[in-house]
């Protein structure tokens, strides 16, 4: 085509569990607009949607992937989404950028469930989108209760755009809903038309009924014309389903066989014809307010080896020319994107998904223009539920790790870290052990810096149980020249939890003077460091009762030490217990599971604090509890596992509280051995 001519276009991203086919889905929509002239498989590791080396070394997709298509003059932008629940924030910012999303499912009626918080977040934000259903060819197949959960999943009513033609367990065909023509596969061809199949004839008459009926909830015209046994026109039924699906009113149903391209040009065909243009979508993002100024936000980071940052962004409104400034900095050049190859474009418009350089300073998520701009609108930060410890295998990479990790984190958002400050431990936070791996494996490989990795050690504390009085310490030390000497007594007594620390001081007569007083208090506080039991003391009052002191031996120093040498003798005296952080977990969980998720926190020492439905989630439930954070490590592996990987929850510290005895003597046998408390 002349390069005078500007295509249309069209951005869809490709979204569903893992193993749905989304990424074979994707090489078929390229092959059969011709934009690849050879298929890839997932198995083989050379498709255009896992171009990422941890995808292919996985054989799944790790981070979003684009690719573009030119069909009937529109150009597609493809963006192929991670499946696994641990990558669905790649998926979620995606989603911020497109007109439509494809949602690839399988015809398997138990793994349905795992679409409902993908449909959440597609009808929250009032995202088109359309469901094809893949492989269709697959034995012990059931149709009709396929489409039952889907619709129990989803808050907009789905319509059948096609109806299957089977023989036996094997997709030969569809009937379309508008034309009511019937259509035959063909291997590596675009199906043909064939007669009606009479025996579907009334099959077939009932699922179109029930499409029109759906549509007509949107549009008075339709009604009246079925109330009244008229046969509306097809360009009436593709002109509601482009108005409903654009508004995201009702989800298209799609059957196909992504892996022999069945289902794949009826579904290409739709989205020319019915998915919304750019400009409705950027009229709706940007709520009406359009101009000329450029405007455009970021949904992607990528750190390449040759070509350092990349941005990938939707452009919304104006034009991003080579050079350009946004939001004060100057954007090196502007990439189509395919896979991971790269073509260089002097502009891109309104409607256009490209990759910008060095955007240094800009993340994702970021709103970018080339005046101050309003922030548009972007996904929820997913909060971190798994973690891991990590240290570099050679010490003098500690330097490079700051680093590195600010990148890591800039292409993914939704990994987190942070060094503890009970523990000194730096900590990976992420949303899975899949998640993690993958990060450490990035850090590798681009970074040169292979992690060693353990379990958090859990930031125990102790106290005291028992007040004690008049506890003496003494310090004398003589080696020429002025000694040093300090001498107090102290009174320690327990305080309520959560008080922390408490100093005070009642001395008559100046048996201890004023300016050795601090020097008490920091010995105290340097002590309570580091108890007995080997943890940081909390929740304890000491008070400086008496003393004594040498007029020239005396200073702060002394007394300091003196009173690191009354703790020392007093707190064991006091009872010291081990206490544990306790964390209020908010778990969420389909109904169905809640009896087992209830089992599983009650064996993870969990108090249940009582469970609700789940507010505008039918058919959920959020469980409330105290769940001691020893017991968090994993959680959110076994919880996915009783889910069908759907299960999430929220946490935050609350309290600290005593640890059972028995439980707490192998706490303190493995800190004996240099652990630190960490009893996983």
């Amino acid at each position: 085509m002349s390069e005078k001519v500007r295509l249309g276009s069209r951005n869809v991203a490709i979204v569903g569990p893992y193993l749905s086919g989304k990424t074979t889905l994707l090489e078929s929509l390229l092959f059969v607009s011709g934009a690849i002239s050879r298929k890839g498989s997932v198995k083989d590791s050379n498709t255009v949607g896992d171009s990422a080396t941890e995808s292919r070394d996985r054989h799944m997709s790790v981070e979003i992937s684009t690719a573009c298509a030119e069909y009937n003059d529109i150009r597609f932008t493809f963006i192929d989404c991670p499946g696994s629940v641990e990558f669905a924030q790649e998926t979620y910012n995606a989603l911020m950028g497109v007109d439509a999303a494809i949602v690839v499912c399988e015809p398997i009626r138990e793994r349905v469930l795992t679409l409902a918080p993908l449909f959440k977040f597609l009808d929250d934000w009032e995202i088109p989108h359309l469901v094809f259903v893949n492989k269709m060819d697959r034995a012990n197949i059931h149709v009709l209760e396929t489409l039952h959960a889907l619709k129990a999943v989803s808050s907009r009513p789905l319509v059948a755009h096609q109806y299957p033609i089977m023989q036996g367990e094997q997709l030969t065909g569809f009937i379309d809903m508008v034309s009511e023509q019937a259509y035959q596969y063909h291997p590596g061809a675009p199906a043909d038309p064939i007669p009606f199949p009479e025996h579907l004839k009334q099959e077939e008459h009932t699922a179109r009924a029930e499409m029109l009926e759906a549509l007509a909830n949107f549009d008075d015209h339709l009604l009246e014309e079925l109330l009244e046994d008229i046969e509306p026109p097809q360009e009436e039924i593709l002109k509601d389903l482009k108005m409903e699906l654009g508004a995201d009113l009702v989800v298209p149903v799609f059957f196909g066989v992504a892996e022999q391209d069945y289902g794949v040009r009826p579904l290409l065909e739709a989205l020319l014809r019915e998915s919304p243009e750019p400009e409705t979508t950027a009229a709706r993002r940007l709520k009406g307010k359009a101009s000329n100024t450029p405007i455009a936000q970021v949904l992607k980071t990528y750190y390449t080896p040759q070509g350092g940052k990349l941005s990938l962004v939707r452009v919304w409104q104006g034009k991003l020319t080579d050079g350009v400034v946004l939001n004060g900095v100057r954007a090196g050049g502007i990439y189509r994107l395919m896979g991971q190859q790269q073509q260089s474009l002097n502009e891109a418009v309104a409607g256009e998904i490209v990759a910008l350089s060095r955007l240094e300073g800009i993340k994702t998520g970021d709103t970018i223009s080339t005046e101050r701009p309003a922030q548009l609108a972007k996904a929820e930060q997913l909060e971190p539920v798994y973690a891991l410890a990590i240290t570099p295998e050679k010490r003098n990479d500690e330097v490079k790790l700051s680093s590195a990790i600010t990148k890591l984190l800039e292409e993914d958002p939704s990994l987190a870290w942070e060094q503890h400050g009970d523990t000194h431990e730096v900590i990976l936070w992420g949303q899975g052990e899949i998640h993690l791996q993958v990060a450490l494996d990035r850090l590798r490989r681009k970074y040169n810096l292979p992690m060693s990795t353990h379990m958090p050690q859990v930031p125990y504390k102790e106290t005291i149980r028992k007040p004690v009085t008049s506890v003496h310490g003494r310090y004398k030390h003589q080696s020429g020249g002025h000694g040093q000497f300090g001498d107090v007594f102290l009174d320690i007594k327990p305080l309520p939890r959560g008080e922390g620390f408490n100093f005070k001081e009642t001395i008559v007569g100046g048996v201890v003077p004023r300016q050795y007083i601090p020097g008490v208090e920091m010995g105290v506080r340097e002590f309570l460091v580091h108890g007995p039991l080997g943890f940081p003391v909390v929740d304890v009052g000491v008070t400086l009762t008496n003393g004594s002191y040498h007029t020239v031996d005396s200073s702060e120093q002394a007394f300091k030490q003196a009173a690191r040498l009354a703790m020392q003798t007093g707190i064991p005296q006091a009872q010291p217990t081990l206490l544990e952080p306790i964390l209020r977990v908010e778990v969420t969980t389909p109904s169905e599971f809640t009896s087992k998720v209830l089992q599983l926190l009650s064996g993870r020492r969990g108090q249940i604090l009582g469970y609700e439905g789940r507010q505008d989630w039918q058919g959920w439930d959020n469980i409330t509890t105290y769940l001691p954070q020893a017991e968090m490590q994993n959680f959110i592996v076994e919880l996915r596992s009783l889910t069908l990987g759907v299960g999430s929850f929220h946490w935050a510290y609350d309290h600290l509280q005593e640890v059972p005895e028995k439980l707490a003597e192998k706490v303190l046998a493995s800190n004996g051995n240099g652990n630190n408390g960490n009893g996983k």
